[in-house]
């Protein structure tokens, strides 16, 4: 399915600029709201950001063609305490998963300036992170670890959702990607071999259209 979502999107692209009436190019920025799915359970959403450049293919008055190069922070926090000889300690982990992402969105223009839009997604794990930070008696510690070889380098994904350009070239976007492959490294001492999880993010966003 992964060489299949590949293939097309590079298909798409390449039919979108060959059939391109004008393209814009432009930045973008806003906050992630994100989170892991599949097997892991009773995690919280970790808030972060992302940065990028994008582009319009124009391709009729109703009808666009969006590809991104975004960088995205991403991942999950939990809590949790322990007791040790009675003693409690407050721990809480930061996982960071940093991804380069290529959304490749369709965009249809339902009114002059709002579009929905949807389309796939592919992501390059640059770093990954955990950070866990333990409190006990008024004593704080603190503790990161490198992961990233517990997770795995190219994650495919789905996004879906909307965005309001206005006629000076600033626009605004909220779009939700659904992870579709498990990016986690199975065949290591920390997790199961069958365990799987996904990204998750919600994303809000304000860009320019140079």
């Amino acid at each position: 399915m992964k060489k299949l979502m590949l293939l097309t999107s590079m298909l798409v692209f390449g039919l979108a600029i060959s059939n391109a009436q004008e393209i814009k190019f432009g930045a973008k920025a806003g906050v992630n709201f994100a989170s892991l799915g599949g097997d892991l359970k009773d995690v919280d959403g970790r808030t972060s950001f992302h940065i990028g450049a994008v582009a319009e293919i124009v391709i009729s008055q109703q009808f666009s063609f969006q590809p991104e190069l975004v960088y995205s922070s991403q991942g999950f926090k939990v809590n949790g305490t322990d007791y040790t000889i009675g003693v409690a300690i407050d721990v809480e982990q930061t996982l960071k998963l940093e991804y380069i992402n290529l959304p490749l969105m369709a965009k249809f223009y339902v009114a002059e300036q709002f579009a929905i839009e949807a389309g796939p997604q592919i992501g390059f794990l640059v770093a990954a992170k955990s950070k866990i930070e333990s409190t006990s008696n008024g004593t704080s510690e603190s503790n990161t670890e490198d992961v990233k070889d517990f997770y795995k380098g190219i994650d495919f994904g789905l996004g879906a959702g909307v965005s309001y350009k206005l006629e000076n070239g600033l626009f605004f976007g909220a779009r939700y990607n659904l992870g579709l492959s498990n990016i986690s490294e199975n065949g290591n001492a920390e997790i199961a071999d069958d365990f799987e999880t996904q990204n998750n993010v919600i994303q809000v966003s304000v860009g320019y259209f140079f």
